[in-house]
């Protein structure tokens, strides 16, 4: 596909998810549908899923096909955002998470603590546009979103206006990320027009960034300009700081950014890898990580009760996190001989367990090797590894893996399907085809495995003498 032909293409494609939004969106008067056939049947209904489904073909289609041939940065961001338009303007689409930032806010402006209760403690005034299963849920995000999400609600009083504010934040942490990818992509010797197009030209961005007002879009900004100070100062003091006090505010939007402070530690080394020099100039990043962390939480006058908040993500069960579907298709296999399990803790653990193993690895290796390309693996682990996958999660490790991957791989195809797994009203295809994501999953997982294993005893082979 020509690029002038992708430019339009895609913003088609916007414009028809725009309409799906207006038509049939997570709008705060909707019905809390549960089902694809609710939507079907509900006003508007097939229009509103055709109009999602051609545009969402359409985006992505065009994104696509341009992922190794974008013309030029510049040429990048301006069709982004061109892109981008039509769902700013439009109502929140595929997620009703906003509302909850307002309810939290809420909360946390009522003198509450959202760590401790659900926002129908309060209750919040908007309480009807919050999913059911998230109302009496402590809150998940870091103590500085829930500071932020406060003022929100304070100083705008209504839900619109905080919607509003939510939806500019979101802008505010993509422009930040497409100011720090092109320096972060430098410094890994790949492409800047590439990396900037791989990660916000994606669909997720456009629906769940833009539309769907997703905190995630902050801490994506904060993070790959924490990873971009430090990798274009590496060695000097206050330029380390300044990068761990910028992911040290990205942990304190979602602490799963912590992730990568390791890996920004080894970045921040001039010259080969030492403990020593690891303390001198890895000390830097780290401190000024958890430095920020734990400085807002106690400025917050909170806790650290987002680790409840985190644990309570495992309520929603879905194929599409590969350790939930071994334990959905663990059960499905013993039903035919008359038996029960509730397999789902034991493989959630299992993936826990592995996803540690595998950060320290990942941290190993990246000593002597890519720190910043190990960085993008280390997030990609921890987001298919965790009990719960959302499709806006994998905009974490795209933003890094594009701006440190040589060529475009295999995270762009899952950026790719994800773009696809949620409805315009908020309702995840996941829950509905069980049955049949979980043992497909469970056989990818198969296959990947035997996979590395073979290429583990292939690696470990002798070559032979001529």
């Amino acid at each position: 596909m020509p690029h002038h032909l992708a430019r339009w293409t895609g913003l088609a494609g916007s414009a028809l998810l725009a309409v799906a939004a207006f038509l049939g969106g997570a709008l705060p008067g909707s019905p809390l549908r549960t089902t694809p056939v609710g939507i079907w049947q509900g006003p508007d209904g097939p229009l509103v899923l055709v109009a999602w489904l051609v545009g969402t073909t359409l985006l992505a289609a065009a994104w696509w096909a341009l992922r190794d041939r974008v013309p030029s940065t510049r040429w990048a961001l301006v069709t982004i955002g061109l892109w981008l338009l039509p769902l700013l303007l439009a109502p929140p689409l595929a997620s009703r998470d906003v509302y909850a930032y307002a309810c939290q806010g809420a909360s946390y402006a009522a003198g509450i603590n959202p760590y401790e209760q659900g926002v129908s403690a309060l209750p919040c005034p908007w309480l009807d546009t919050i999913s059911y299963i998230w109302r009496d849920t402590p809150a998940p995000y870091g103590p500085l979103f829930v500071v932020l999400s406060g003022a929100v609600v304070t100083a705008t009083g209504s839900l619109t206006g905080a919607i509003i504010v939510f939806r500019l934040i979101a802008v505010a942490g993509v422009a930040l990320t497409a100011v720090s990818l092109p320096v972060l992509a430098r410094r890994a010797g790949v492409p800047a027009g590439r990396a900037v197009w791989l990660t916000l030209a994606c669909p997720l961005v456009a629906v769940h960034l833009i539309s769907g007002a997703h905190n995630d879009a902050l801490m994506v900004g904060l993070l790959v300009a924490g990873l971009a100070v430090v990798a274009s100062r590496p060695g000097r003091p206050g330029p380390l700081l300044a990068g761990g006090v910028l992911l040290g505010l990205a942990a304190s939007i979602k602490v799963t950014a912590l992730v990568v402070v390791p890996f920004a530690a080894l970045v921040a080394i001039v010259g080969g890898y030492s403990i020593r020099a690891l303390i001198r100039h890895g000390g830097w990043v780290v401190g000024g990580a958890v430095a920020v962390v734990v400085g807002v939480t106690f400025a917050a006058g909170l806790d650290f009760g987002w680790v409840g908040g985190l644990a309570r993500g495992g309520d929603v069960i879905a194929w599409t996190s590969p350790s939930t579907a071994i334990g959905q298709t663990v059960g499905y296999l013993v039903v035919p001989f008359g038996g029960h399990v509730d397999a789902l803790p034991v493989t959630r653990a299992i993936g826990m367990a592995v996803l540690a193993v595998l950060l320290i690895w990942l941290w190993w290796r990246a000593r002597t090797r890519e720190p910043l390309w190990h960085a993008g693996l280390a997030l990609a682990a921890t987001v298919a590894l965790a009990p719960l996958f959302h499709p806006w999660y994998w905009i974490w490790p795209l933003a890094v893996l594009a701006a440190t991957a040589r060529r475009a791989g295999w995270f762009t195809v899952v950026a790719l399907i994800s773009s696809f797994l949620v409805l315009p009203d908020g309702t995840g295809l996941p829950r509905f085809t069980k049955s049949v994501g979980a043992p497909l999953m469970t056989l990818l997982v198969i296959v990947l495995v035997i996979r590395l294993v073979r290429s583990a005893r292939a690696t470990r082979q002798p070559v032979a003498a001529d």
